[in-house]
């Protein structure tokens, strides 16, 4: 029989009735403004499946707005999330959505200031308070959030991937895993690297600098 953890079986500590929907909401929503680090002025939510049938009687609503304004899943404004973030002038909208085969609790959220999209994050709440983020950007990934995470999209030529790893190297930052996704060959690639220590703002920059690197984006924790 295998171990099962005290946290499986009761489930994170939370404000709402589901870690499901309230727990793993508020995780996508934290993601996906970790990830952005900037400011923004409005997010819309695209729900699928169940997310988009119940986000109101199981305040998953609530739960997401309260992550993309940086609150934890047991903190006590996660009631009023959506008032703070009216108060703050961020204009919050809920979509239902067919999101394709996916989980039936998925949200595609999308991040913009005055108009122009900044962060676009599809992510599913998976059971326990735990999410995984299927896509960013456009690129397909899947990032559990158990490490800190360098997610860099670079024009697809040849040496990327080692001039990426050898700065982390250099940094005496350890990779657990390394994965690569490209639209085709030549164009676009994406490199989701999971490692042991948090990505520091050096290792950022020094990767933004490398030729032909198109955007960086981290997500240590959330």
């Amino acid at each position: 029989m295998s171990n099962i953890s005290i946290f499986e079986i009761m489930g994170p500590v939370m404000i709402g009735p589901s870690s499901s929907h309230t727990a793993g909401a508020e995780k996508l929503g934290k993601a996906a403004s970790s990830i952005l680090d900037k400011s923004f002025d409005s997010v819309e939510f695209y729900l699928h499946g169940s997310f988009a049938k119940t986000y109101k009687g199981h305040g998953t609503d609530k739960a997401l707005v309260a992550g993309i304004l940086g609150m934890s899943a047991d903190d006590e404004r996660l009631r009023d999330s959506l008032q703070i973030a009216e108060q703050r002038g961020i204009k919050v909208d809920f979509i239902e959505a067919d999101l394709g085969e996916v989980h039936p609790n998925t949200a595609k959220i999308v991040i913009k200031n005055k108009g122009v999209v900044l962060l676009t994050l599809v992510g599913s709440s998976i059971g326990g308070g735990n999410i995984i983020i299927n896509e960013i950007d456009g690129s397909e990934l899947e990032i559990s959030g158990q490490y800190p995470v360098i997610i860099a999209s670079y024009k697809d030529v040849k040496g990327m991937i080692s001039k990426i790893t050898g700065v982390i190297a250099k940094n005496e930052v350890n990779i657990a895993t390394l994965k690569v996704s490209r639209s085709s060959r030549g164009e676009v690639a994406t490199t989701v690297i999971e490692t042991d220590n948090t990505a520091t703002t050096a290792i950022v920059e020094q990767i933004t600098q490398i030729e032909n690197v198109i955007s960086v984006r981290v997500l240590n924790s959330f």
